[in-house]
């Protein structure tokens, strides 16, 4: 959670974000909430969109899954058409964001959040991940029987022009991707359009392991 002002009035928000945010989250920084529904709940707010000096971060770390959704329905993302779209499916051990099917074949799909973004590339993650680590492996173990697999990150905000695996944050996730990378996993950076009215799955980035 993020200790925030409210009209001259400090309160909590819940970040829905296990990663550290430590470039975003800085004192004085404007932020927009959203309320909570709940009552009950201890945090008054919902922490969404950081400006960074003019430009607009989503950190919900919810919100790929859906903007992913939205652009496989419409059928944006390139290579990604498939007439039937499953979501949270259970692979293994691990429940992976998609399922997509066509007569022809089977796609795993697995989504990743992406907030940190230094002078023009976008790492991923910026805290540890073991659960980021288990679902490449269960990825691997799924393009190893037949299936496709594409792992997705979603950069949330609109000015990332390359993207890589960061190794300072956490070392054990990159080997991982280089190895679902060379066992045929297909991995995918996706930069997002982001304002006050809508968040979309916007440019594909490229991608470097090494």
């Amino acid at each position: 959670r993020a200790t925030v002002i409210v009209a001259g009035r400090e309160t909590w928000a819940h970040v829905a974000n296990s990663g550290r945010l430590g470039e975003l989250f800085t004192p004085g920084r404007p932020v927009w909430l959203s309320p909570s529904a709940d009552p009950n709940r201890k945090t008054a707010y919902d922490l969404r969109l950081v400006d960074y000096d003019g430009t607009l971060i989503s950190v919900d770390a919810r919100l790929p899954n859906y903007l992913v959704a939205e652009a496989l329905a419409e059928q944006r993302l390139p290579g990604l058409a498939y007439p039937e779209i499953q979501r949270e499916v259970t692979l293994g051990d691990s429940r992976l964001d998609f399922r997509l099917s066509g007569p022809a074949e089977t796609c795993w799909l697995e989504t990743k959040s992406v907030t940190l973004v230094t002078e023009g590339l976008a790492q991923f993650p910026d805290a540890p991940t073991a659960r980021g680590r288990r679902h490449l492996e269960e990825l691997i173990v799924a393009r190893a029987t037949g299936a496709r697999a594409v792992v997705v990150f979603v950069i949330q905000r609109p000015v990332a022009r390359q993207f890589a695996p960061h190794r300072a944050a956490d070392p054990l996730f990159a080997s991982p991707l280089e190895r679902a990378a060379a066992a045929g996993v297909e991995i995918r950076a996706f930069n997002c359009h982001v304002s006050l009215e809508t968040i979309t799955v916007a440019t594909e980035i490229p991608v470097t392991l090494n």
